[in-house]
């Protein structure tokens, strides 16, 4: 009988940090083998022979893949010879890529435990981030948008609240504010201020899906407009409108994550950017005096 091709796999992710870099890297990787599940093991925080000790301990009674991101090099020894013994791969996943910095900067690395995790002027700059998003969540302090770097608006449930959280990890102020055909439009957002607006937009079958699913995790049994197709319709319809009439963008969300969403307008909000960068030393240029 020929050998099946096995339904899953054990794989160990290893770090002497949060594992997030681990959990990323491996989750891109595992998608291109849909039909095996991976059974993922985290190990986070793993920083001396006796938290190591453990791990292994687990390896052994399952073994598989594993992957680590750790800087001890008397660690990484250990690590690596047992699962040699084992006979299972393990692999250091930010090695190559260091490789390639280290040849071309011509400089040795200076290995730091958890360095991206480091408290610089970033990380509060996307702590400050988030804390502004969550307070200008679903339309909540709508005057208060000077200091917002982009402005989601969208029907409900377009996905403009995980979109915002995303963004302002990403160290973006985002504020996002529901459009309800039925209720005056905010103009404040149309004025003069220096945020990003998008607009966010799905097809009429999934936002009724995603509606109807919320309706009945709420137990109301009184949401008949909000889960009807056509009025549905009739909302985003009203939101094209809006936007054409001040010329925002529009994100069809229907089929796209929340990263991608993001990825998105990040790209659209540097591309405007960009720009007015350009149109800017255009103006200058024209108002010079002729050599």
């Amino acid at each position: 009988m020929a050998n099946s091709q096995p339904s899953y796999f054990h794989l160990h992710l290893v770090s002497d940090s949060t594992g997030e870099t681990l959990t990323t890297i491996a989750k891109a990787a595992a998608v291109q083998y849909a039909q095996i599940r991976p059974i993922e093991h985290v190990h986070p925080l793993v920083r001396n022979a006796r938290q190591l000790k453990r791990v292994l301990q687990e390896i052994e009674q399952a073994p598989g893949i594993v992957l680590y991101t750790i800087v001890n090099l008397d660690l990484i020894a250990e690590l690596e010879l047992r699962c040699k013994e084992l006979k299972i791969p393990c692999l250091a996943v930010l090695q190559p890529i260091m490789q390639v910095f280290e040849s071309y900067l011509g400089a040795p690395q200076t290995p730091t435990v958890a360095g991206q995790h480091v408290l610089d002027a970033d990380y509060f700059r996307r702590i400050d981030a988030l804390n502004f998003t969550m307070a200008h969540d679903d339309g909540r302090l709508p005057d208060d948008l000077n200091e917002a770097d982009i402005i989601l608006l969208g029907i409900s449930r377009t996905s403009k609240t995980p979109t915002s959280i995303y963004l302002a990890q990403r160290g973006y102020k985002t504020a996002n504010v529901p459009l309800v055909p039925s209720l005056p439009f905010q103009e404040e957002i149309a004025s003069n201020h220096k945020a990003f607006v998008v607009c966010l937009i799905a097809s009429p079958d999934r936002i009724a899906e995603v509606r109807r699913n919320r309706a009945l995790l709420l137990a109301d049994r009184d949401l008949d407009d909000y889960v009807d197709r056509s009025r549905i319709a009739a909302e985003i319809a009203y939101t094209r409108k809006l936007c054409a009439k001040h010329g925002w963008p529009i994100i069809d969300v229907t089929r796209r994550s929340v990263e991608e969403t993001a990825a998105t307008i990040i790209s659209l909000m540097h591309d405007r950017e960009a720009g007015e960068l350009a149109q800017g030393v255009e103006d200058i240029a024209a108002q010079s005096p002729d050599k």
